[in-house]
């Protein structure tokens, strides 16, 4: 008795899956709740089990795009170990067709494919030479030593015939074709999406980071020891954005229909760069957590997105984004805002720079920031008001832990 295995539903939004990787041979026997390959969501990918122990027949291949439901293989039930032990034997006796033709050919005095590479690469003919292997095959020492021979005895070619060859290319230059992912393809509509269906504008300011780098060369000792976790730049920005939202709510807010829908949480959003492509997982309640809290669960999210482990539940929703284009060194940029949101912050790398403080010029670790929002639910003057709280916020520290 045979059992398929379908597509599971595994959020609301989400009609359709790629078959991105199989883990598990077709005829293989599996174990219940084996992994049998991973399906890839427009937001995440996840793993295939095994509902039960058996045979495993693949009746979807990768690549394929799959409906939600969708029969994906089957199990076949069996008991691991019924193949008779002569089935076993007939089966590894079997010789393919083409390893019998490449026997007959090998027979014929036909080089290895070593060797011909080695021929075809030294422009040797095969034909010219006496294979010293089983049956006169030309093996891998025959095509070297031909090699040098050639180069002792060889004719020159007639003039028609060295015009006629194809010349020798240093640098390829050569392009290559690969199906963009389910994730890509989703990224790449909602971005466009974005830039076609709201007001999308950027303001930028600048923030002196010596406070919070002084902070956290001070402390941060102290901090991994108390709570396991180290004292990033992203726990200082994530709580100065939510106190700066109190300030300015619809910042927070997104647009519904004709309603604009605000918000008195902060889900925070953290763009986070993992091997198949951009993902955004958020942090609940962010504006009730420490800065330990924030640190826990920002590594937590880093190290699901780097496994593919992060679930669709711990990527939906989110009040607002923050993402961190200096890691890659990026000195400045325009983010483009995370649908159904109104705004995201970029965070930049931090440069010394000479600046004017009271007064005098000095040398202090700088970093451009850029809000990028609707201005369809923000105005001017909420977007630039809240950037400077950020910036404030940011340049003095204490503010955080006092809430003024």
């Amino acid at each position: 008795m045979s059992l398929e295995i379908k597509v599971p539903p595994v959020g609301e939004s989400i009609s359709e899956v790629v078959l991105s990787q199989w883990k598990k041979n077709d005829g293989d026997f599996v174990e219940m709740d084996e992994v049998l390959a991973e399906l890839e969501s427009d937001k995440a990918t996840f793993e295939l089990p095994a509902e039960k122990a058996g045979t495993l027949k693949i009746i979807a291949k990768e690549g394929d795009t799959l409906a939600i439901g969708a029969v994906v293989c089957t199990i076949e039930e069996a008991a691991a170990g019924s193949q008779k032990p002569e089935e076993k034997v007939n089966k590894a006796e079997q010789v393919p067709a083409q390893a019998k033709e490449n026997n007959k050919a090998y027979a014929s005095g036909v080089p290895s494919p070593a060797a011909t590479k080695i021929l075809s690469e030294k422009g040797v003919d095969p034909a010219a030479l006496t294979g010293t292997g089983r049956d006169g095959r030309l093996t891998k020492e025959d095509a070297l030593k031909a090699e040098s021979s050639k180069v002792s005895s060889q004719e020159p070619k007639p003039a028609s015939t060295q015009a006629a060859a194809a010349p020798t290319i240093v640098n390829g230059r050569n392009e290559r074709r690969e199906k963009m992912s389910s994730l890509r393809k989703t990224v790449a509509k909602r971005l466009v999406t974005v830039k076609n269906e709201t007001a999308m504008l950027t303001t930028f300011n600048e923030v002196d980071m010596k406070p919070v780098m002084d902070i956290r060369a001070k402390y941060k000792d102290k901090f991994k020891e108390k709570f396991g976790v180290g004292l990033g730049f992203m726990s200082f920005f994530t709580k100065a954005v939510c106190e700066a939202l109190k300030d300015f709510p619809a910042v927070n807010a997104r647009i519904d229909g004709e309603e604009i829908v605000y918000n008195d949480f902060a889900d925070i959003s953290i763009a986070v760069s993992a091997p198949k492509g951009l993902v955004v997982p958020i942090i609940r309640n962010a504006d009730s957590l420490s800065l330990a809290q924030i640190e826990s669960a920002v590594m937590d999210l880093a190290g699901k997105a780097r496994d593919s482990k992060l679930t669709i539940e711990e990527m939906t929703g989110g009040t607002f984004t923050i993402t961190n284009g200096g890691v890659f060194g990026s000195m400045m940029s325009t983010p483009i805002i995370n649908a159904p949101q109104s705004a995201i912050l970029g965070m930049h790398n931090i440069v010394e720079r000479p600046v004017a403080v009271n007064g005098e010029v000095v040398i202090r670790p700088m970093m451009y920031v850029a809000l990028s929002y609707d201005h369809r639910i923000i105005d001017g003057r909420e977007s630039v008001g809240f950037l400077v709280r950020v910036k404030q916020l940011l340049e003095d520290p204490a503010r955080l832990l006092l809430g003024v």
